[in-house]
């Protein structure tokens, strides 16, 4: 099955993309490039295709399976390299478990990187991805980072339209409209040799699993156990996420790391925390960084606050920079800026909404403290593939809690009009370059 032909996205956007690599990385990770003639590209047209012959049933939607996290679809995608040939033609086969030698450098060294996209349904009855090439960048990057092999991403977006345009039709049908799938691109080191080394062997692969729809969980939030802060009876009824604060001793990025790409090594320590968190009633980690309480991420998803400037009294939408290369470098983060820029610029606003002054700088929770306790906060949330734009309703910091205004009870009204934008987009409620159709294959 020849792949299917992608349309490039044009390079419109006004937000920047990550910094070039360390003079660290640059010197002593250097990535795997195509060395000569004889070293094979990443090709997508030279995919084989074994088809399923045991193909399983679809679960309902928010099934205990699906809940479950765990089922993948029919078929997977898989490509293998080694520095001595590159890049082996990719397969598009059955999903099933690999073979790797207990000394696989990815169980030893943590040589591992992936994304998270997904493959939407369209209100339409359209198959789309959403702005898949940024994720095929953004990939490379992380496994520049991490000593993996480089590749063309036009060619692992391929792989990717090919797989979404077989098992698409199944397992996210007609009657699922405005629902979607998770995919998940992964390159792992296979290398057997144990010594700490760049990795001489890599696998890359990419499935597509079934995910529940965490956003609308948070339309009626279930009362959490007692917080530790005060009026914990008002907020057992706090809508959007609550959010417990990092303390300095607990980092997860730092200037000079790997904060910005989207390895596993990033996810594996931050999950004491994020286990802490809940056990408190909380739904995530808000991780702050330095002396100053830098605010950067929220979970695994960046994070955003709308408040008035003290001195002019205009309404900001603010986020953490890309600069110091601590937090990772969002596809919906980068999706809400553009829109905010375009469409909630003087004079443009819809309803009664204010403009906007999009701004990306550091800064603190004691800005947030005093914005909040000057009536000047108006509202903050999460955005990510996972949890899309989640409005937060509550931050606790030193033993306090800081209630974030959520407009209806639901959503502030800017994270809802972006929202309503995004979605649009991903639904195919309005015609957009970021939207990305997949032809389906008939089985």
């Amino acid at each position: 099955m020849a792949p299917i032909a992608v349309t490039p996205e044009s390079s419109g956007t006004t937000t920047p993309v990550a910094a070039q690599a360390s003079t660290l990385t640059q010197a002593g990770i250097k990535h795997h490039v195509h060395d000569g003639d004889n070293l094979a590209p990443l090709d997508a047209s030279k995919m084989i295709v074994t088809l399923n012959t045991s193909p399983r049933d679809v679960p309902a939607m928010n099934s205990p399976e699906v809940m479950a996290q765990k089922i993948c679809t029919d078929h997977m995608v898989t490509a293998a390299w080694d520095e001595k040939t590159g890049w082996a033609a990719p397969e598009l086969k059955p999903y099933g478990p690999f073979s790797i030698m207990p000394s696989a450098s990815v169980l030893h060294y943590a040589t591992e990187c992936f994304e998270g996209l997904k493959l939407y349904r369209g209100y339409d009855d359209k198959l789309r991805l959403f702005r898949v090439n940024r994720n095929c960048e953004r990939m490379r990057r992380s496994c520049e980072r991490i000593a993996l092999p480089d590749f063309d991403a036009k060619e692992l977006e391929k792989m990717i339209i090919a797989l979404c345009a077989r098992d698409g039709p199944k397992w996210l049908p007609s009657d699922r409209k405005g629902s979607f799938l998770y995919i998940r691109p992964t390159m792992i080191s296979t290398d057997p040799a144990l010594g700490v080394q760049r990795p001489k062997e890599a696998l890359l692969y990419v499935i597509i699993a079934l995910f529940p729809d965490m956003s609308k969980s948070l339309a009626t939030p279930a009362a959490p156990p007692a917080l530790k802060g005060d009026a914990e009876e008002k907020k057992k009824g706090t809508s959007g996420l609550k959010l417990l604060a990092s303390t300095e001793d607990t980092i997860r990025a730092w200037p000079g790391g790997f904060g910005y790409a989207k390895l596993g090594a990033n996810y594996g320590p931050s999950l004491v925390a994020q286990g802490e968190a809940r056990a408190r009633g909380f739904d995530q980690v808000l991780w702050l960084f330095g002396q100053d309480a830098n605010v950067t991420e929220a979970g695994a998803s960046n994070f955003f606050v709308v408040w008035r400037n003290k001195q002019t009294n205009k309404v900001e939408l603010i986020t953490a920079p890309l600069g110091e290369r601590i937090i990772l470098e969002g596809v919906t983060r980068a999706s809400i800026l553009e829109l905010a820029r375009s469409r909630l610029a003087e004079g443009k606003t819809p309803g009664s909404l204010e403009s906007v002054e999009v701004i990306e700088r550091k800064f603190t929770m004691a800005d947030i403290i005093e914005a909040h306790e000057e009536g000047r906060l108006l509202e903050a949330f999460a955005a990510g593939t996972a949890f899309f734009v989640a409005p937060v309703g509550l931050i606790h910091y030193k033993n306090k809690d800081i209630e974030i205004p959520t407009g209806d009870g639901e959503s502030g009204d800017y994270a809802k009009v972006l929202k309503g934008w995004l979605g649009g987009i991903m639904y195919g409620k309005e015609t957009h370059e970021w939207g990305v159709v997949v032809e389906e294959v008939e089985a």
